[in-house]
């Protein structure tokens, strides 16, 4: 029997909640995101839907007790369909007096605050900004405040272990979460098992976690500090298998799936960088599944070792955030220019420059869509929540490898680092991408292999591996002849293949499916957003037809080209509104193709939107 099936107190009230955001917040060295994810785990466990926010500094150490040292994760867990992590928590877990200043106006009015008063000394609450500890007085009084000095009862749980003071305090985060686990009536063996194998080189700091967590857990349960035990049943589901999928994991198990369905090995050529470093991570432990993973001295090398995994025959694709993007763009141009298929995964970040490295932004669409030189069209493609990450990833590499061209592929920090449940798909409902390979299909040799020769359809010019007997070819970046592919600079030869790598690419418009819409079709206003919108959109929409608003929602899951059907959505509406976290890059493009007046909602704070936020402007439009 786990410890959380352990009979109630009879003087506990317990309370069924359909939904609780709670979040926890410490220095970056307190073990908050690994507080957060294996709290996470257990919701998706015990079959609640969730959503995950984590958000944490830059630095790799960030200056213990400062503000800009905080390291937060927000986990919204609930009995039915969510589609964000939530808007303000339920509760708040402070490790220290950092964290609470920068968390505490986030906390909404009369919710559980759970302080660490052992990170309140005179240190920790002057380098937080404070004259005098919030815990005094009536700072807090809008909160239902549970101070507890968790610092020592961590102490004394690993009494006689011989761990040293800093050793000890390292700990101190699962004595939280058991406290955690306790009050929302989570078992403790799902964590249990993971610090056994986590720590299973050190029989002393498996001893030691556990002990903690089940200290936290046994604390909850005598004290009488807390008087609610509360419960928040299964969300009801579809059936099926469920695992919780971050969207870096997410997008990797896509590109993998994607190698599987067209029967080509996939390549990745990727040069670390926030927040897209996992993608190499992950696919590197997949090399029995034919995958190769290179991590390249830098930007340049990581996206032209994957166009030469292209033109040898692979899926070739590389990962990056924006400035490594910009760095990438001439090779971008290659890629173009020699049309061969290519898939450049970027999860956005603030910037500019630097920026943000772990702060979520939408800013570089216009880069995506228009950052090259010359007449260089790319289709580009955004995913909307983190188990949408892996349908994404094919349908890149579908476009990629039909219509024979590079395809940009939007994810950002949010996203990526976000975590939900995520139902596995039956791998006969997958797409199938069969490929063909010239030369390479019982037809005979031509007397001259024409690379740049077209498909009717979709314009794409023939794929050849080098080694095909008579189908060898030039390639490069100086500007192909039409059909022979010879080097040409010829007038009206350049504007004739600027004008058939554009039409190439305007095609996809009418080979994706229409936008996603919800709602009815004569509605007022029609909210429209792409990539990670998609969930705070889709909760504020449904809250304003809830209230009786006439509105709607549309999805770009393919935002270059628009797809055809959404001019008459955006044009039958009365008022086009369009959040994104960026300054208007869609609502710019919106409006320069359609001639809509649409409105913009821009937020560049390194935040995702609240559906409240989204809501708030519905209700001013209405």
């Amino acid at each position: 029997m786990s410890q959380s099936d352990s009979a109630v107190r009879p003087n506990r009230k317990v309370e069924t909640l359909d939904q609780v955001v709670i979040r926890f917040a410490g220095d970056s060295g307190d073990g908050m995101q690994l507080t957060g994810s294996q709290f996470t785990n257990t919701a998706a466990l015990m079959g609640n839907d969730l959503a995950t926010l984590p958000d944490f500094p830059a630095e790799i150490r960030a200056p213990a007790g400062t503000l800009a040292g905080v390291s937060g994760f927000q986990l919204r867990f609930s009995s039915y369909d969510i589609h964000t992590p939530g808007d303000a928590p339920d509760v708040l877990v402070a490790m220290n007096a950092a964290a609470l200043k920068v968390n505490l106006g986030d906390l909404r009015a009369g919710g559980l605050l759970i302080v660490n008063t052992g990170g309140f000394g005179k240190k920790e609450l002057e380098m937080a900004g404070y004259p005098k500890s919030p815990l005094e007085g009536d700072a807090l009084r809008a909160y239902r405040v549970v101070a507890v000095d968790l610092n020592d009862l961590t102490k004394r749980a690993l009494e006689g272990l011989g761990l040293s003071m800093k050793e000890a305090l390292r700990c101190k985060n699962f004595f939280a979460l058991g406290v955690c686990c306790w009050l929302f009536s989570r078992p403790l063996d799902p964590t249990e098992a993971w610090i056994k194998t986590k720590f299973a080189k050190s029989e002393q700091m498996v001893e030691a976690n556990l002990r903690v967590l089940r200290a936290g857990f046994n604390f909850a349960d005598t004290t009488e500090l807390f008087q609610t035990v509360y419960q928040v049943p299964p969300a009801a589901m579809p059936k099926g298998t469920y695992r919780n999928v971050m969207g870096n994991e997410a997008l990797s198990m896509g590109f993998l799936a994607a190698s599987e369905l067209s029967g080509l090995e996939l390549f990745l050529g990727s040069y670390p960088i926030t927040p897209a470093s996992d993608i190499l991570h992950t696919l590197a432990a997949y090399k029995n599944f034919g995958v190769t993973t290179f991590q390249a001295e830098d930007e340049i090398a990581a996206i032209t070792s994957a166009i030469g995994a292209s033109y040898a025959g692979k899926i070739g694709m590389t990962t990056t955030s924006g400035p490594g993007v910009a760095l990438k763009t001439e090779a971008l141009g290659l890629a173009v220019s020699l049309e061969l298929p290519l898939v450049l995964v970027n999860v956005q970040r603030g910037g500019p420059s630097t920026g943000l490295p772990t702060k979520t932004e939408q800013a570089d669409l216009f880069q995506a869509v228009l950052g090259r030189n010359g007449e260089a069209p790319i289709p580009v493609i955004a995913a909307a929540s983190p188990a949408d990450c892996f349908y994404a990833a094919i349908e890149a590499v579908r476009l990629a490898i039909r219509y024979m061209t590079p395809v940009i592929l939007l994810s950002d920090g949010y996203i990526a680092n976000g975590s939900e449940p995520w139902l596995l798909p039956k791998v006969a409902d997958l797409p199938k991408m069969p490929v063909r390979f010239a030369g390479q299909n019982g037809e005979p040799v031509p007397e001259k292999f024409l690379p740049y020769l077209r498909d009717e359809k979709t314009l794409a010019r023939p794929w050849a591996v080098p080694g095909t007997p008579g189908y060898e070819h030039r390639i490069g970046g100086i500007e192909k002849a039409d059909k022979t592919g010879s080097i040409s600079y010829d007038p009206e030869n350049h504007e004739r293949m600027c004008k058939l790598r554009q039409e190439k690419v305007n095609r996809i418009a009418s080979d994706c499916p229409p936008p996603e819409f919800e709602g009815d079709e004569d509605a007022d206003i029609v909210v429209l957003g792409w990539g990670s919108t998609h969930g705070a959109i889709t909760g504020a929409v449904r809250q304003a037809r809830a209230n009786g608003l006439s509105v709607a929602r549309c999805h770009l899951r393919h935002v270059w080209p628009f797809p055809q059907g959404l001019g008459p959505i955006l044009k039958r509406a009365k008022k086009v509104l369009i959040p994104e976290m960026n300054l208007g890059q869609l609502w710019r493009l919106v409006r320069s193709e359609y001639l809509v007046d649409a409105i913009s909602l821009p937020k560049v704070q390194g935040r995702p939107f609240t559906s409240s936020e989204i809501l708030e402007k519905i209700q001013s439009l209405s």
